[in-house]
């Protein structure tokens, strides 16, 4: 019986990588073994950027929505201790674009806080 070999299903396995690897700098694109260890360390990032990500933009949100309240001379803590007293429930994204956005809105919502 003659021997089979495995050559499609392998070179399809290395086109796979090779494939994500597509501008990737240097032999990192050409071959195999310094590709696929490319794409693995790739993909480990990119799962870790998602997840870092989230922490980035909030910390982005509070930063514009403190800066919104000290030239109306307020602290971010105090304000949202006070929103939450008062049962306003808006996400500090919202906040953080109505800050940005539509200032004039955003003192009337610091007034309705402060009185």
């Amino acid at each position: 019986m003659p021997r089979t070999r495995s050559v499609p299903y392998a070179r399809k396995r290395r086109k796979k990588w090779l494939k994500q690897a597509k501008g990737f700098w240097g032999g990192k694109h050409k071959l195999y073994k310094q590709a696929r260890l490319a794409v693995m360390r790739s993909l480990i990032s990119k799962f870790k950027e998602r997840k870092r990500k989230k922490r980035v933009f909030r910390s982005l949100w509070i930063t514009r929505i403190n800066a919104a309240l000290r030239l109306e001379g307020m602290k971010y803590s105090q304000f949202i201790n006070v929103l939450k007293k008062n049962q306003i429930e808006l996400d500090r994204r919202t906040l953080a674009q109505i800050a940005y956005d539509f200032p004039e809105d955003f003192t009337a919502l610091v007034k309705i806080c402060k009185g």
